[in-house]
Protein backbone atom coordinates (compact mmCIF):
# COMPACT_ATOMS: atom_id res chain seq x y z
CA UNK A 1 0.00 0.00 0.00
CA UNK A 2 1.29 3.24 -1.05
CA UNK A 3 0.60 5.92 1.59
CA UNK A 4 -0.50 9.24 0.16
CA UNK A 5 1.88 12.47 0.86
CA UNK A 6 0.63 16.42 1.61
CA UNK A 7 1.24 19.02 -0.96
CA UNK A 8 4.87 20.42 -0.74
CA UNK A 9 2.93 24.42 -0.26
CA UNK A 10 1.47 22.93 2.88
CA UNK A 11 4.95 20.99 3.84
CA UNK A 12 6.07 24.99 3.79
CA UNK A 13 3.37 26.74 5.57
CA UNK A 14 5.36 27.61 9.33
CA UNK A 15 3.75 27.31 12.40
CA UNK A 16 2.74 30.21 13.94
CA UNK A 17 5.19 31.48 16.55
CA UNK A 18 2.08 33.12 18.63
CA UNK A 19 0.24 29.78 18.83
CA UNK A 20 2.94 26.93 18.48
CA UNK A 21 3.09 26.51 21.53
CA UNK A 22 0.14 26.56 23.20
CA UNK A 23 0.41 22.76 23.68
CA UNK A 24 3.49 23.18 25.91
CA UNK A 25 1.36 26.04 28.00
CA UNK A 26 -1.68 24.00 28.82
CA UNK A 27 0.22 21.15 29.88
CA UNK A 28 2.03 23.75 32.49
CA UNK A 29 -0.96 25.34 33.09
CA UNK A 30 -2.49 21.80 33.99
CA UNK A 31 0.92 21.04 36.55
CA UNK A 32 -0.76 23.90 38.35
CA UNK A 33 1.49 26.49 37.23
CA UNK A 34 0.31 30.05 36.68
CA UNK A 35 1.39 31.40 32.79
CA UNK A 36 1.61 35.08 32.17
CA UNK A 37 0.46 35.51 28.55
CA UNK A 38 2.40 38.11 26.78
CA UNK A 39 2.91 36.26 23.42
CA UNK A 40 -0.17 36.96 21.72
CA UNK A 41 -2.29 39.99 20.95
CA UNK A 42 -5.49 38.56 23.15
CA UNK A 43 -6.57 41.77 24.44
CA UNK A 44 -8.14 41.49 28.11
CA UNK A 45 -9.98 44.31 27.76
CA UNK A 46 -13.97 43.45 27.40
CA UNK A 47 -15.30 44.09 24.06
CA UNK A 48 -18.30 47.08 24.03
CA UNK A 49 -21.51 46.85 25.47
CA UNK A 50 -22.78 47.25 22.31
CA UNK A 51 -21.65 44.49 20.91
CA UNK A 52 -22.60 42.05 23.19
CA UNK A 53 -26.32 43.23 23.20
CA UNK A 54 -25.97 42.30 18.76
CA UNK A 55 -24.66 38.80 19.55
CA UNK A 56 -28.21 37.23 19.59
CA UNK A 57 -29.92 34.76 17.45
CA UNK A 58 -32.31 36.10 15.28
CA UNK A 59 -35.83 36.07 16.25
CA UNK A 60 -37.59 33.73 13.54
CA UNK A 61 -34.40 31.36 14.32
CA UNK A 62 -33.20 31.54 10.59
CA UNK A 63 -29.62 32.09 10.31
CA UNK A 64 -29.29 32.67 6.52
CA UNK A 65 -26.07 32.93 4.61
CA UNK A 66 -24.86 36.80 3.97
CA UNK A 67 -23.86 37.93 0.40
CA UNK A 68 -20.79 36.98 -0.54
CA UNK A 69 -19.21 40.91 -0.52
CA UNK A 70 -20.99 41.16 2.77
CA UNK A 71 -24.09 42.53 4.52
CA UNK A 72 -25.22 45.71 2.52
CA UNK A 73 -25.81 47.15 6.17
CA UNK A 74 -22.16 46.40 7.17
CA UNK A 75 -20.43 47.38 3.99
CA UNK A 76 -22.09 50.67 4.90
CA UNK A 77 -21.36 50.59 8.45
CA UNK A 78 -17.43 50.23 6.94
CA UNK A 79 -17.82 53.35 4.87
CA UNK A 80 -19.32 55.60 7.83
CA UNK A 81 -16.26 54.44 9.72
CA UNK A 82 -13.72 55.19 7.46
CA UNK A 83 -15.33 58.38 6.19
CA UNK A 84 -14.69 59.43 10.06
CA UNK A 85 -11.27 58.48 9.83
CA UNK A 86 -10.85 60.43 6.68
CA UNK A 87 -11.02 57.69 3.92
CA UNK A 88 -13.83 57.88 1.12
CA UNK A 89 -14.95 54.75 0.06
CA UNK A 90 -18.25 53.73 -1.90
CA UNK A 91 -20.06 49.88 -1.31
CA UNK A 92 -18.61 48.56 -3.82
CA UNK A 93 -14.83 49.22 -2.77
CA UNK A 94 -15.39 47.06 0.54
CA UNK A 95 -15.44 43.04 0.58
CA UNK A 96 -16.15 41.75 4.76
CA UNK A 97 -13.72 38.91 5.30
CA UNK A 98 -13.55 36.43 8.10
CA UNK A 99 -11.08 38.36 10.03
CA UNK A 100 -7.98 40.10 8.81
CA UNK A 101 -6.36 36.89 8.38
CA UNK A 102 -8.70 36.38 5.51
CA UNK A 103 -8.01 39.96 4.16
CA UNK A 104 -4.59 39.29 3.94
CA UNK A 105 -4.91 35.58 1.96
CA UNK A 106 -7.65 37.57 -0.11
CA UNK A 107 -4.92 40.63 -1.28
CA UNK A 108 -2.03 38.33 -1.77
CA UNK A 109 -4.05 35.80 -4.23
CA UNK A 110 -5.14 38.77 -5.72
CA UNK A 111 -1.86 40.64 -6.46
CA UNK A 112 0.23 37.61 -7.00
CA UNK A 113 0.71 34.31 -8.93
CA UNK A 114 2.70 31.24 -7.52
CA UNK A 115 6.28 32.79 -8.01
CA UNK A 116 5.91 35.86 -7.92
CA UNK A 117 7.47 37.96 -5.44
CA UNK A 118 6.01 39.96 -2.60
CA UNK A 119 7.94 42.56 -0.75
CA UNK A 120 7.77 43.32 3.01
CA UNK A 121 9.61 44.65 5.72
CA UNK A 122 11.05 41.91 8.14
CA UNK A 123 10.31 41.46 10.80
CA UNK A 124 6.68 41.04 9.90
CA UNK A 125 3.61 39.84 11.08
CA UNK A 126 3.51 35.93 10.74
CA UNK A 127 0.51 35.23 8.70
CA UNK A 128 1.94 36.77 5.79
CA UNK A 129 4.78 34.18 5.72
CA UNK A 130 1.89 31.29 6.29
CA UNK A 131 -0.68 32.54 3.32
CA UNK A 132 2.64 32.97 1.08
CA UNK A 133 3.97 29.69 1.57
CA UNK A 134 -0.04 28.08 0.83
CA UNK A 135 0.20 30.28 -2.39
CA UNK A 136 3.25 29.79 -3.42
CA UNK A 137 4.32 33.48 -3.14
CA UNK A 138 8.04 34.49 -2.78
CA UNK A 139 8.32 37.11 0.47
CA UNK A 140 11.08 39.55 -0.24
CA UNK A 141 12.10 40.67 3.19
CA UNK A 142 13.70 43.99 3.34
CA UNK A 143 15.34 44.03 6.83
CA UNK A 144 14.50 46.60 9.67
CA UNK A 145 17.29 48.16 12.05
CA UNK A 146 16.46 47.37 15.45
CA UNK A 147 15.36 48.82 17.83
CA UNK A 148 13.28 50.72 16.44
CA UNK A 149 12.83 49.16 13.22
CA UNK A 150 11.87 51.88 11.12
CA UNK A 151 11.69 52.16 7.18
CA UNK A 152 14.94 52.34 5.27
CA UNK A 153 15.63 54.46 2.40
CA UNK A 154 13.79 54.89 -0.94
CA UNK A 155 16.92 53.72 -2.55
CA UNK A 156 16.59 50.60 -0.46
CA UNK A 157 13.50 49.34 -1.09
CA UNK A 158 13.88 49.75 -4.72
CA UNK A 159 17.09 47.97 -4.61
CA UNK A 160 15.04 44.83 -3.61
CA UNK A 161 12.25 45.18 -6.73
CA UNK A 162 12.57 42.64 -9.76
CA UNK A 163 10.71 41.54 -12.85
CA UNK A 164 8.83 39.57 -10.80
CA UNK A 165 8.15 41.79 -7.73
CA UNK A 166 3.91 42.71 -7.27
CA UNK A 167 3.60 44.00 -4.20
CA UNK A 168 4.87 45.66 -1.41
CA UNK A 169 3.68 45.12 2.36
CA UNK A 170 3.18 48.11 4.83
CA UNK A 171 2.02 46.84 8.06
CA UNK A 172 1.21 50.61 10.15
CA UNK A 173 1.51 50.68 13.27
CA UNK A 174 3.97 47.59 13.37
CA UNK A 175 3.45 44.43 14.36
CA UNK A 176 5.24 43.00 15.71
CA UNK A 177 7.33 46.06 16.14
CA UNK A 178 5.25 48.58 17.15
CA UNK A 179 6.73 51.31 14.65
CA UNK A 180 4.43 53.93 13.40
CA UNK A 181 5.37 54.76 10.02
CA UNK A 182 5.76 58.77 9.49
CA UNK A 183 4.37 60.49 6.39
CA UNK A 184 7.24 60.69 4.47
CA UNK A 185 7.93 56.88 5.37
CA UNK A 186 4.34 55.94 4.02
CA UNK A 187 4.65 58.78 0.69
CA UNK A 188 8.03 56.75 -0.12
CA UNK A 189 6.30 53.31 -0.24
CA UNK A 190 3.08 54.50 -2.53
CA UNK A 191 5.40 56.42 -4.79
CA UNK A 192 7.89 53.46 -5.34
CA UNK A 193 4.80 51.28 -6.14
CA UNK A 194 3.50 54.20 -8.35
CA UNK A 195 6.24 54.37 -9.85
CA UNK A 196 7.19 50.36 -10.62
CA UNK A 197 3.23 49.40 -11.06
CA UNK A 198 2.98 47.67 -7.71
CA UNK A 199 0.74 47.05 -5.69
CA UNK A 200 0.67 48.71 -1.68
CA UNK A 201 -1.13 45.63 0.92
CA UNK A 202 -1.62 48.47 3.74
CA UNK A 203 -2.28 46.79 7.30
CA UNK A 204 -3.76 49.38 8.99
CA UNK A 205 -5.12 46.69 11.65
CA UNK A 206 -3.92 49.28 14.51
CA UNK A 207 -4.71 52.67 13.46
CA UNK A 208 -6.10 54.25 16.45
CA UNK A 209 -3.27 52.87 18.39
CA UNK A 210 -0.78 55.14 18.23
CA UNK A 211 0.59 56.67 21.02
CA UNK A 212 2.49 59.95 22.34
CA UNK A 213 0.37 62.04 19.97
CA UNK A 214 1.95 60.50 16.65
CA UNK A 215 -0.52 60.86 13.83
CA UNK A 216 -1.44 57.78 11.83
CA UNK A 217 -0.81 58.36 8.55
CA UNK A 218 -3.15 55.66 6.12
CA UNK A 219 -1.80 54.85 2.81
CA UNK A 220 -5.02 55.75 1.17
CA UNK A 221 -3.82 59.94 2.38
CA UNK A 222 -1.02 59.65 -0.03
CA UNK A 223 -1.64 61.17 -3.21
CA UNK A 224 -2.14 58.32 -6.45
CA UNK A 225 -3.16 55.69 -3.62
CA UNK A 226 -6.45 54.97 -5.66
CA UNK A 227 -5.26 52.56 -8.35
CA UNK A 228 -2.53 50.91 -6.00
CA UNK A 229 -2.93 50.82 -2.55
CA UNK A 230 -5.39 47.64 -0.88
CA UNK A 231 -6.09 47.82 2.77
CA UNK A 232 -6.62 45.23 4.79
CA UNK A 233 -8.37 45.54 8.37
CA UNK A 234 -10.16 44.02 11.05
CA UNK A 235 -12.58 45.18 13.81
CA UNK A 236 -10.51 42.68 16.60
CA UNK A 237 -7.89 45.00 17.79
CA UNK A 238 -9.99 48.08 17.85
CA UNK A 239 -12.80 46.34 19.56
CA UNK A 240 -11.47 44.23 21.64
CA UNK A 241 -13.65 41.17 19.94
CA UNK A 242 -10.72 38.61 18.93
CA UNK A 243 -13.04 36.15 18.70
CA UNK A 244 -15.47 37.58 16.23
CA UNK A 245 -13.89 36.94 13.25
CA UNK A 246 -14.90 40.09 10.58
CA UNK A 247 -12.20 42.01 8.70
CA UNK A 248 -12.41 43.42 5.24
CA UNK A 249 -10.17 44.38 1.89
CA UNK A 250 -10.89 47.74 0.39
CA UNK A 251 -9.36 49.27 -2.14
CA UNK A 252 -10.45 51.90 -5.07
CA UNK A 253 -9.07 49.59 -7.69
CA UNK A 254 -12.50 47.98 -9.47
CA UNK A 255 -10.46 45.17 -10.89
CA UNK A 256 -8.50 44.14 -7.45
CA UNK A 257 -12.40 44.63 -5.77
CA UNK A 258 -14.14 42.41 -8.69
CA UNK A 259 -11.40 39.67 -8.11
CA UNK A 260 -11.78 39.86 -4.28
CA UNK A 261 -15.59 39.02 -4.64
CA UNK A 262 -15.14 36.36 -6.75
CA UNK A 263 -12.40 34.80 -3.79
CA UNK A 264 -15.14 35.79 -1.48
CA UNK A 265 -17.99 33.54 -3.52
CA UNK A 266 -15.53 31.17 -3.31
CA UNK A 267 -15.89 30.39 0.22
CA UNK A 268 -19.55 31.72 0.64
CA UNK A 269 -19.69 34.29 3.11
CA UNK A 270 -18.95 35.50 5.95
CA UNK A 271 -20.37 34.74 9.29
CA UNK A 272 -23.89 36.46 9.47
CA UNK A 273 -24.50 37.33 12.81
CA UNK A 274 -20.90 38.85 13.30
CA UNK A 275 -21.53 40.98 10.46
CA UNK A 276 -24.54 42.23 12.22
CA UNK A 277 -23.21 42.70 15.19
CA UNK A 278 -20.36 44.79 14.61
CA UNK A 279 -22.34 47.67 13.06
CA UNK A 280 -23.38 49.64 16.35
CA UNK A 281 -19.52 49.45 16.75
CA UNK A 282 -18.21 50.72 13.67
CA UNK A 283 -21.11 53.60 14.10
CA UNK A 284 -20.12 54.24 17.44
CA UNK A 285 -17.52 56.49 16.57
CA UNK A 286 -13.90 57.04 19.00
CA UNK A 287 -15.22 56.68 22.15
CA UNK A 288 -14.28 53.73 22.62
CA UNK A 289 -11.13 53.33 20.69
CA UNK A 290 -9.36 56.37 22.31
CA UNK A 291 -10.48 54.48 25.94
CA UNK A 292 -8.34 51.93 24.82
CA UNK A 293 -5.74 53.88 23.59
CA UNK A 294 -4.77 55.75 26.71
CA UNK A 295 -5.13 51.89 28.21
CA UNK A 296 -2.55 50.54 26.04
CA UNK A 297 -0.41 53.68 26.23
CA UNK A 298 0.00 53.37 29.83
CA UNK A 299 1.00 49.79 29.77
CA UNK A 300 3.62 50.41 26.87
CA UNK A 301 5.10 52.42 29.48
CA UNK A 302 4.89 50.06 32.20
CA UNK A 303 6.38 47.40 30.07
CA UNK A 304 9.09 49.73 28.63
CA UNK A 305 10.13 50.87 31.73
CA UNK A 306 10.50 47.38 33.27
CA UNK A 307 12.22 46.03 30.42
CA UNK A 308 14.61 48.88 29.46
CA UNK A 309 16.63 47.94 33.50
CA UNK A 310 16.99 44.61 32.58
CA UNK A 311 20.74 43.77 32.27
CA UNK A 312 22.03 42.80 28.55
CA UNK A 313 18.58 43.71 27.29
CA UNK A 314 17.94 45.88 23.92
CA UNK A 315 14.51 47.62 23.74
CA UNK A 316 12.75 50.97 22.15
CA UNK A 317 9.80 52.48 23.20
CA UNK A 318 6.93 51.04 21.00
CA UNK A 319 5.07 53.76 19.33
CA UNK A 320 1.89 52.32 18.47
CA UNK A 321 -0.22 48.85 18.38
CA UNK A 322 0.44 46.55 21.57
CA UNK A 323 3.70 44.60 20.83
CA UNK A 324 7.22 45.43 21.28
CA UNK A 325 10.38 43.45 20.26
CA UNK A 326 12.97 42.95 22.82
CA UNK A 327 16.75 41.73 22.60
CA UNK A 328 17.66 39.12 24.89
CA UNK A 329 21.26 37.95 25.71
CA UNK A 330 20.35 34.81 24.30
CA UNK A 331 21.39 32.40 21.36
CA UNK A 332 18.02 30.29 20.79
CA UNK A 333 14.93 32.27 21.47
CA UNK A 334 12.79 29.26 20.24
CA UNK A 335 14.96 26.86 22.59
CA UNK A 336 14.20 29.35 25.68
CA UNK A 337 10.48 30.02 25.26
CA UNK A 338 9.95 26.27 25.45
CA UNK A 339 12.57 26.65 28.45
CA UNK A 340 10.36 29.22 29.99
CA UNK A 341 7.30 26.66 30.13
CA UNK A 342 8.74 23.19 30.31
CA UNK A 343 11.89 24.02 33.01
CA UNK A 344 11.63 27.25 34.54
CA UNK A 345 9.04 28.42 36.99
CA UNK A 346 9.06 31.28 40.52
CA UNK A 347 6.34 31.32 42.72
CA UNK A 348 4.19 28.95 41.06
CA UNK A 349 4.55 31.54 37.89
CA UNK A 350 6.09 31.65 34.42
CA UNK A 351 5.76 34.12 31.10
CA UNK A 352 5.06 32.75 27.84
CA UNK A 353 6.70 34.54 25.11
CA UNK A 354 6.52 34.40 21.27
CA UNK A 355 9.88 33.51 19.81
CA UNK A 356 11.68 35.80 17.34
CA UNK A 357 12.52 33.73 14.53
CA UNK A 358 9.06 33.22 13.43
CA UNK A 359 8.38 36.39 12.84
CA UNK A 360 11.09 36.74 9.91
CA UNK A 361 11.34 36.24 6.67
CA UNK A 362 14.85 36.17 6.30
CA UNK A 363 16.82 32.77 7.39
CA UNK A 364 18.47 33.14 10.65
CA UNK A 365 17.10 36.32 11.88
CA UNK A 366 15.36 36.76 15.38
CA UNK A 367 17.27 33.83 17.40
CA UNK A 368 18.04 36.38 20.20
CA UNK A 369 14.57 38.92 20.06
CA UNK A 370 11.18 37.68 21.55
CA UNK A 371 7.85 39.70 20.83
CA UNK A 372 6.02 40.98 24.31
CA UNK A 373 2.33 41.86 23.82
CA UNK A 374 1.26 44.13 26.60
CA UNK A 375 -2.15 43.11 26.65
CA UNK A 376 -2.64 42.34 30.33
CA UNK A 377 -2.70 44.81 33.51
CA UNK A 378 -0.27 46.50 34.12
CA UNK A 379 1.02 44.54 37.81
CA UNK A 380 0.88 41.34 35.60
CA UNK A 381 2.98 43.32 32.96
CA UNK A 382 5.63 43.97 35.40
CA UNK A 383 5.37 40.40 37.10
CA UNK A 384 6.03 39.05 33.25
CA UNK A 385 8.99 40.95 32.85
CA UNK A 386 10.42 40.22 36.69
CA UNK A 387 10.19 36.32 36.13
CA UNK A 388 11.48 37.42 32.48
CA UNK A 389 14.49 38.52 34.44
CA UNK A 390 14.95 35.84 36.42
CA UNK A 391 14.83 33.57 34.19
CA UNK A 392 16.94 34.87 32.01
CA UNK A 393 19.43 34.70 35.18
CA UNK A 394 18.77 30.96 35.66
CA UNK A 395 18.60 29.85 31.84
CA UNK A 396 21.67 27.62 31.22
CA UNK A 397 22.44 28.65 27.62
CA UNK A 398 22.25 32.48 28.50
CA UNK A 399 24.96 34.32 26.03
CA UNK A 400 26.61 36.28 28.85
CA UNK A 401 29.57 37.89 26.19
Amino acid sequence: MTVPRISDRARRVPASPIRALTPLAAATAARGVRVLHVNIGQPDLPAPPEILAEIRPPEDGIIPYAPSPGLPATIAAWCRYYAEVGISFRPQDIVITTGGGEAIGFAMTVVADPGDEILLFDPTYASYLGFAAAGSITLVPIPLAPPTYHLPPAAIIASHITARTRAIVLINPGNPTGAVCTRAEVQTVVELAREHGLFVIADETYRELVFDGREHVSAMDIPGADDVVILVDSVSKRYSATGLRVGCVASKNPDVMAAVTRLAMARLSSPTIAQQAVIPLLDAGTTYTAEIRAVYESRRDATYEALRRLPGVTVARPEGAFYVMVGLPIDDANHFARWLLTDFESGGETVMVAPGPGFYVTPGFGAREVRLAYVLAEDDLRRAVSLLEEALAAYPQRDVA
